[in-house]
């Protein structure tokens, strides 16, 4: 399978297609209630929204989000705080870090003698890395192309603490053709 192949496959796809859509749905959140502290998280199934919000007000984000992103917004998709961004960012760091320390450093002097180095590769990748976390948001951990997903479903959690909505999407055309493909198997 090609990188885009796998990229494009069924549950990958599921996968990127639901995080756009939350990062574009707590994009929108932000802009509309700016002091609210909102997370998120996705899966194959959909996404989990935390953080103060109800309901319908959530529906009505989530549905903008996508109306947005169908029409060509796929820039939502991409968000400051996304995990991918910390991820790529500690992945430089730390194998600039491990190859800054390879060689005959065992002594703790030595190694000591080398902390300023380590200071100095670690801040420059940190600072190398920033735009990279959102390109690789971009090409593989979100799909600013939502295609035919849809929500299914809004399941509100109340709890001691924020909020927790579960979003479960579903791919249209996807589960029309696993319910003719059943049918056929009849």
């Amino acid at each position: 399978m090609t990188e885009k192949g796998i990229l494009n496959w069924g549950p990958v796809s599921l996968v990127r297609r639901n995080h756009g859509l939350e990062h574009a749905t707590l994009n929108l959140l932000a802009k509309e209630y700016p002091s609210r502290p909102f997370a998120g998280h996705s899966d194959n199934k959909g996404f989990w929204v935390i953080g103060d919000i109800s309901t319908d007000k959530l529906l009505e984000t989530v549905q903008e989000a996508l109306k947005r992103m169908n029409a060509g917004e796929k820039k939502l998709a991409i968000h400051a705080n996304c995990g991918t961004n910390y991820v790529t960012a500690g992945v430089i760091a730390g194998t600039l870090a491990w190859l800054a320390t390879l060689g005959n450093r065992n002594s703790f002097k030595k190694k000591l003698d080398n902390w300023p180095l380590l200071i100095t590769v670690i801040t420059g990748s940190l600072i190398a890395a920033q735009p990279l976390g959102p390109k690789v948001q971009a090409r593989l951990s979100t799909s600013g192309e939502p295609g035919n997903l849809k929500v299914r479903q809004i399941v509100r959690y109340e709890r001691k603490g924020p909020t927790l909505h579960h979003i479960l999407t579903a791919d249209v055309i996807s589960a029309v053709s696993e319910e003719v493909s059943e049918g056929a198997e009849s």
